[in-house]
């Protein structure tokens, strides 16, 4: 079929549209993560002296670079649109966020969401994808703390006392507040079909938007993360309390038309402007089984749930029916 000269044109516009994006974000990345890095090699003797203060400026530091990721999405019209309950209201306390995971560009979503949400993006931790460890914001995740997991059945018990250990080294000495988890543990498009194998070998739920999760991750994290009402603890070298963590934010993005951003996409601006959907439930804790088997059970329940509001989602265009 012959092209038309108004569809090359849009072809070349979107070219060099995304030549020039590329570009620019290259040297956003080495003005400003190189920035991050000197200030902080710099305030070293800080850390020392005052580790409190330290990782308060780090914090400004990581919420300012969340916040030029954020910026490449609304320069390209990928917007979000959010669903469900007032996370802002719990900002202030600890709680541990569940995410279904679809592509690499779900991390940059929740970055652009999380920005007006109080000091969350400051003391903040995620656990993801050792991917990301090798991406441009590879060495600002390892300075802030954060957790890369490796997937597969022959990494995962090294990663579950991996990550046991990281969080009893990083969580409190560093103030953290919200854990951000996928517990299924990889993309959707790459589990969907051994995940559906599995659950209709073991009955359980069959899910088309979603895929099984691992909640051995998720035991340790509520392990690690929880401490009886007023109960005192040692942070940044003085003696403080912590209520411990109160709250599970059940969070659910839908992409229109089941078409993930990735983060190439969100780099380029080469998709058409879209608006992302992200949903949030938010459980007391108090609400969450500890033992392993109930916990298991109830996290299954929250994900036939994240699957009948999806499948609302695509079929009309809402995440509340």
């Amino acid at each position: 079929m012959a092209v038309t000269l108004e569809q090359a044109q849009r072809v070349g516009y979107t070219c060099l549209k995304a030549l020039l994006r590329f570009a620019f974000m290259v040297a956003n990345n080495v003005v400003a993560i190189s920035s991050y890095v000197l200030y902080l090699i710099v305030l070293q003797p800080l850390r020392i002296l005052d580790s409190k203060s330290f990782w308060y400026i780090e914090g400004v530091l990581f919420k300012w670079l969340l916040a030029m990721v954020s910026s490449w999405g609304w320069w390209a019209g990928y917007t979000v649109m959010e669903w469900g309950d007032d996370v802002k209201a719990v900002s202030e306390d600890e709680a541990m966020v569940l995410v279904n995971h679809q592509a690499t560009g779900d991390v940059c979503t929740l970055m652009m969401c999380l920005q007006d949400k109080g000091t969350v993006v400051r003391q903040m931790m995620w656990l993801m994808d050792h991917i990301f460890k090798y991406t441009n914001f590879g060495i600002v995740s390892l300075i802030h703390g954060d957790f890369f997991i490796r997937q597969g059945r022959t990494h995962r018990d090294q990663q579950l006392v991996l990550l046991k250990e990281h969080l009893e080294k990083y969580y409190r000495s560093r103030n953290r507040k919200w854990i951000v988890l996928f517990p299924e543990g990889g993309f959707l498009r790459k589990r969907r079909e051994t995940s559906q194998a599995f659950a209709k070998k073991n009955n359980l739920p069959f899910l088309k938007h979603l895929s099984l999760f691992h909640s051995n991750g998720l035991e340790n994290v509520l392990k690690r993360m929880e401490k009886k009402n007023e109960s005192k603890f040692y942070m940044l070298g003085k003696k403080s309390k912590s209520k411990g963590l109160q709250w599970v934010i059940d969070t659910t993005i839908a992409y229109p038309k089941a078409e993930p951003i990735d983060i190439q996409t969100w780099i380029l601006g080469y998709r058409q402007p879209t608006v992302t959907h992200v949903h949030y439930r938010i459980f007391p804790v108090k609400d969450v089984p500890a033992e392993p088997e109930a916990l298991t059970n109830w996290l299954y329940q929250r994900f036939v749930e994240k699957e009948d509001l999806l499948t609302h989602f695509y079929e009309t265009g809402r995440m509340i029916p």
